[in-house]
């Protein structure tokens, strides 16, 4: 019963955290094309009131017309729409999910031990102090002189960025390494909104409504916390659909991935916020795309795969390579059989014995030998090729093992055990 209610609970957290996402990322995105799609004022005596720009749009069979002040306008109207608990809404339901899925099952999503043998405690301790360091570290940055100046800013993020996504990836499993940059981006996301942008433009309506001139540095301050967030976004939403591909966390250099996709992500959006302006290069698209293509080819499965001995059967530790096409005695599909059910049944059963998961993930279900047939391919792309299965390693599988497996799909073993039943 626990497991069926943290199944539901997932459900529930994870949908309300997309609606709301789909929400915040959206207002974000438009605001950024309004700004840079607005024009000089077509009424002169709109420039007096201290309209900065203007633009035109249609949408839904309605013509909108939308202005932008230098600061504020001399008189706040009655109703003033705030766009922020989008903001909120994601960030905490992403938070419940992230403690639901990646701290209470710490040991099966965050650890692993044949990359870091730490306790859950420590884990989790560590992921909390990404977080939180991500966002004092990111801050104290934008406030220092080196803020004044927008690309050396830029770049010294993106050096950070790119240690942090190692030592996640040196920490954490590839799964829980990935989520927790994304994390870790969106608090810095959130917290631009509660610390910087929402208090900033408080300070202005206060001003205004008071009479007095409000502080531009306000509007200038949210202006690049804005600009970084939309920036930000792709990366995000990149390691959101992550989980799906273990080709990519699952990898050796998962770290190195992660940062090219985040770039790739970040050239793209480059691109479309100087296409807001006008005609813009088209070079950050074309190294966005060699960038992906480069990553595609670079972790492409080769043959024959290099695996490894272990050190002691039942840790699933390892040491020096061995060449698994060339290693072992000759083997039957019942080893194969045999290995499966010991190591994967567990949760990828009919009646997973495994707590914490009410049905077979992805409805993959090992039981029988005609199951395990069906999903060769699956089975060797995920315990062979990404090394992601089992899970956090959990059932020990070992790397003789998986040279079995190895040696079994690349001999074809499936398709003869078929033939011949």
């Amino acid at each position: 019963m626990e497991a069926y209610i943290v199944d539901w609970l997932n459900l529930f957290s994870r949908w309300v955290h997309f609606i709301t996402g789909i929400a915040w990322i959206g207002s974000s995105f438009y605001f950024v094309w309004l700004d840079n799609h607005l024009l000089p004022v077509a009424d002169k005596s709109d420039e007096d009131k201290g309209v900065a720009g203007e633009v035109w749009s249609v949408h839904g069979g309605g013509f909108y017309h939308a202005q932008k002040y230098r600061v504020a306008p001399g008189q706040l109207p009655d109703t003033l729409h705030w766009f922020k608990w989008e903001a909120y809404t994601t960030w905490i339901t992403g938070m419940f999910l992230l403690a639901l899925i990646y701290w209470y099952g710490a040991e099966i999503y965050l650890v692993d031990r044949s990359v870091a043998d730490l306790s859950q405690p420590a884990a989790i301790g560590a992921a909390v102090a990404f977080l939180i360091g991500g966002w004092v570290v990111y801050d104290l940055l934008c406030k220092s002189p080196l803020g004044k100046n927008d690309a050396a800013l830029g770049g010294v993020i993106f050096a950070l960025l790119i240690v942090a996504a190692w030592g996640m990836c040196e920490l954490f499993s590839g799964r829980g390494a990935y989520i927790h940059f994304g994390a870790m981006l969106g608090t810095i996301m959130v917290a631009n909104v509660f610390f910087v942008i929402i208090p900033g433009q408080s300070r202005m309506v206060e001003a205004t409504r008071e009479g007095r001139t409000p502080d531009p540095d306000d509007g200038i301050r949210g202006k690049q916390r804005s600009v970084h967030n939309t920036y930000f976004t792709l990366p995000v939403l990149f390691v959101m659909i992550s989980i799906h591909y273990a080709m990519t966390f699952g990898h050796e250099y998962n770290w190195l991935i992660l940062i090219a996709i985040s770039l790739a992500g970040v050239l793209i959006r480059i691109y479309f916020v100087a296409r807001h302006k006008g005609k813009a290069s088209l070079l950050p698209v074309a190294l966005a795309l060699l960038i992906l293509l480069g990553v595609a080819a670079a972790i492409a499965p080769h043959a024959p795969r290099t695996t490894r001995a272990t050190d002691a059967a039942d840790t699933g530790t390892t040491t020096g390579p061995i060449d698994g096409a060339q290693a072992g005695a000759p083997m039957t599909f019942a080893d194969i059989v045999t290995i499966v059910q010991a190591r994967c049944t567990t949760c990828h059963g009919a009646v997973p014995t495994f707590a914490g998961f009410p049905a077979a993930p992805a409805g993959v279900e090992l039981d029988q030998p005609e199951q395990i047939a069906k999903e060769a391919l699956r089975i060797y792309q995920q315990t062979v090729i990404t090394r992601i299965m089992p899970i956090g390693n959990l059932t020990q599988m070992t790397d003789e093992e998986r040279m079995t497996i190895d040696r079994w799909y690349r001999d074809g073993a499936t398709i003869d055990w078929i033939g011949a039943h």
